[in-house]
C-alpha cells in the first residue's frame, strides 16, 4: 500500500494554488478513491449594495421580519430569493 504525504495547512487561497500548481496531487491522495467534500457550511460571497426604499417598506419588512424572528436583512433577502426563483419558473415555461 502507498504511502502519501500530508498535505499541508494553507494561510490563504492563493497560497494552496500555488502549491498544487508545483506539486502532484498522487503524492497526497489516492485518486482512485472518491474524497467526501463537506461543503455546507461555507457561506456565499456577498457584496453590499445601496438601495433605496420607502420608510414604509423597511418599516413593514422590520414587523415581518421581528415576528418571524429573524434579521430584517435576511428577511429581504430571503424574499428576493423566493420571488426570483418564481418568477424566474414562470419565466422558463
Amino acid at each position: 500500500m502507498k504511502k502519501y504525504k500530508l498535505i499541508p495547512k494553507f494561510k490563504n487561497e492563493d497560497e494552496e494554488r500555488d502549491f498544487w500548481a508545483t506539486h502532484d496531487t498522487t503524492e497526497y491522495f489516492d485518486i482512485d478513491q472518491p474524497v467526501k467534500l463537506d461543503l455546507s457550511s461555507l457561506k456565499k460571497s456577498t457584496r453590499p449594495i445601496t438601495i433605496r426604499l420607502p420608510v414604509d417598506l423597511i418599516n413593514r419588512l422590520k414587523i415581518v421580519a421581528n415576528k418571524k424572528d429573524v434579521p430584517y436583512q435576511s428577511l429581504l433577502k430571503i424574499m428576493l430569493s423566493e420571488k426570483l426563483k418564481e418568477e424566474t419558473f414562470n419565466y422558463n415555461q
